[in-house]
């Protein structure tokens, strides 16, 4: 994630708190199938404030992203086989950000100024050396920014920004009930996807 470690740790402390609060309240109390869905988001909440960790504070090994994108597809699949559409798309988020992660941007986008400078670099009759590794350093600097498909990162923001208001506004009047403790887990780790999405 491309944030200040200030924004990372206060992503941590939402999912954490998140991830508690559905843990011991709700998944305690209230019928069987709230239960589950809330030892549900709180493990899905707790993967989250593993992913938010600011990398300067606390660095990730190598193989994290990928470790991440193993377990949030087996829960996505998970949530499919239980046709928990809204988890299922939460999940899926966490595998594309993983990727995001683990894939560096030039190799997301093949065609774009890092392949057409290694294009131009096989025809060394058109320049000289050095112009073409300068163009090629400006391809790779062009390529460090943000990671992601930018199409399919807009379509979440779009789909988290119109859940957490929907789900905010069904919370009044505030229902104090297993369900209104779920709905409630649910806007915070909402907005917490918003923000990582903002963020990648």
């Amino acid at each position: 994630m491309h944030a200040p470690p200030l924004v990372g740790w206060l992503l941590v402390l939402l999912c954490a708190a998140a991830a508690a609060y559905c843990l011991v309240r709700a998944a305690r109390t209230g019928p069987d199938a709230y239960r589950g869905d809330a030892r549900g988001e709180g493990l899905m909440a707790l993967g989250m404030a593993a992913m938010a960790l600011p990398a300067s504070a606390v660095p990730p090994p190598r193989w994290s992203p990928w470790m991440f994108t193993a377990v949030f597809a087996v829960a996505g699949v998970w949530a499919l086989v239980r046709r928990h559409p809204h988890h299922a798309v939460g999940t899926l988020a966490m595998v594309y950000m993983a990727l995001a992660m683990a894939v560096p941007p030039d190799r997301m986008n093949a065609a774009g100024p890092v392949g057409q400078a290694g294009s131009m670099g096989s025809m060394g009759s058109m320049g000289s050396t050095g112009r073409v590794e300068s163009m090629g350093a400006m391809g790779a600097m062009a390529h460090a920014g943000p990671g992601g498909v930018p199409l399919l990162t807009g379509l979440l923001l779009v789909y988290y920004t119109v859940y957490v208001i929907a789900a905010g506004v069904r919370l009044v009047p505030a229902d104090a009930g297993p369900p209104g403790v779920l709905r409630a887990c649910r806007v915070a780790m909402g907005i917490g996807m918003l923000a990582m999405l903002l963020a990648l």
